[in-house]
């Protein structure tokens, strides 16, 4: 498996040959499986034109900033929280905003039953943060994925991968159902549907007004309420989740510390060590090493 870096915190996987010929030999995997797959933050001056066509569809989750593709002569836009797929066996191009770039999380898949999940998807598709959202939920069986292919390319992974990309491509293309199977939360609860939409823009940099605005209340009424309830400013709450997602994130992968910063919203890894140092008493390097002994 080949692993790149890029764009500053990018992760990304390419599948050898050899293993996606495995995958299109295996019962199980072959109805639906990977051959390329990555996450790009801030991915500025993202250019990519494929005057070939290729065989894979290729799934593009636009989580901030914006973009844009061009498929058979039709240019489309798309915009924070948006996701297209571009179907296979046809020319592209797609591009970062030069002004706004975008983070993206994106995936090349195949298989029987790709072209269940691509129909209809070539105009980008909507799925906004609410109250019943499960964007958080979305990005866990994104990044199990992930580190599935990143530890191994043996059978038993492959199948598992293909099963979490049947998932996860149903959680885009069936939206309605996958939120009514979430955890529901009282949308007269100002402050848990509050913590609940700061989960689901972990990665994103959020104000004081982004949260009000949100709730529909004043800052200033938002912030005595929130605090109220939770003991903590609505921002110093943001921080502490932020950076419980990081631990999570050291504890449970590989990712590296620049990588780790982009995923919970803070872009400047020299800020983010010191406020990780602040809430945890140590940096973020320490609080992994001290883990691992």
């Amino acid at each position: 498996m080949k692993q790149k870096d890029g764009f500053s915190g990018e992760r990304s996987i390419v599948m050898p040959q050899m293993v996606i010929d495995m995958e299109k030999g295996d019962p199980l995997a072959s109805s639906l499986y990977i051959t390329d797959i990555g996450y790009y933050p801030k991915a500025e001056h993202h250019y990519r034109e494929r005057k070939e066509a290729i065989e894979q569809h290729v799934l593009i989750f636009c989580m901030e900033g914006t973009g844009w593709y061009r498929v058979d002569g039709k240019e489309y836009h798309v915009e924070a929280n948006q996701f297209f797929i571009l179907p296979a066996g046809k020319p592209h191009v797609y591009a970062s905003d030069t002004q706004h770039p975008w983070t993206i999380y994106w995936v090349h898949f195949s298989g029987e039953h790709a072209g269940i999940y691509a129909d209809g998807a070539l105009a980008p598709q909507s799925v906004k943060p609410n109250i019943h959202s499960r964007i958080c939920d979305r990005i866990n069986i994104f990044e199990e994925i992930f580190t599935t292919l990143a530890s191994g390319c043996d059978r038993e992974s492959l199948r598992y991968a293909s099963s979490l990309l049947h998932y996860y491509l149903a959680s885009v293309r069936y939206v309605r159902q996958f939120r009514n199977a979430g955890e529901k939360i009282n949308d007269t609860n100002v402050v848990a549907a509050a913590i609940h939409y700061m989960k689901e823009n972990i990665e994103k940099k959020l104000t004081l007004k982004d949260l009000a605005d949100y709730t529909g209340y004043s800052s200033s009424h938002f912030s005595s309420l929130f605090k109220e309830q939770t003991g903590h400013s609505p921002l110093n709450y943001l921080t502490i989740i932020k950076i419980q997602q990081a631990c999570a994130m050291l504890d449970n992968t590989n990712m590296k510390i620049n990588q780790i910063c982009f995923k919970v919203g803070i872009e400047d890894c020299y800020y983010f060590s010191r406020v990780f140092s602040k809430q945890m008493g140590m940096s973020p390097k320490q609080y992994r090493e001290a883990k691992k002994g």
